[in-house]
């Protein structure tokens, strides 16, 4: 994950610097379907959601040399290996597609139309491939 967590700023936030810092929580799918109803007001199960600290103007601004609080990634366990197993790949493999996933997004990037889902898509196997974590 830390592997993933840092070839993502590489990738995409290299001019946010070294000093960047992201948590992690693992939680069950109770724990996520909670998060997700208060956060996004669906009432299910996800498998991964992202907190940004900041976000565009705000994550462009950042002094060089200052510490840089990105935000919380939260994964669901139980989602990351039905998947998984689903899609014929490692655990590894779908835990780094989630942490590159959730990267992404505190990031900046996002989904809401499919040329950006293709592009984070794009972004995510970049990131993936460079650490050797195909499907």
């Amino acid at each position: 994950m830390r592997r993933v967590a840092e070839r993502a700023l590489q990738t995409v936030g290299s001019h946010l610097g070294d000093n960047v810092e992201t948590s992690v929580t693992f939680v069950d799918d109770a724990a996520i379907t909670d998060l997700n109803r208060e956060y996004r007001g669906l009432e299910q199960p996800t498998d991964v959601l992202s907190f940004a600290q900041l976000e565009g103007e705000e994550l462009a601004a950042m002094p060089e040399g200052e510490p840089l609080m990105l935000g919380d990634i939260v994964i669901s366990l139980e989602r990351c290996l039905e998947q998984a197993a689903d899609y014929g790949h490692s655990f590894e493999r779908e835990l780094g597609f989630l942490t590159a996933h959730g990267m992404l997004h505190l990031l900046g990037f996002d989904h809401q139309t499919p040329e950006d889902e293709a592009g984070m898509m794009a972004r995510t196997e970049e990131i993936l491939g460079g650490l050797g974590l195909t499907r």
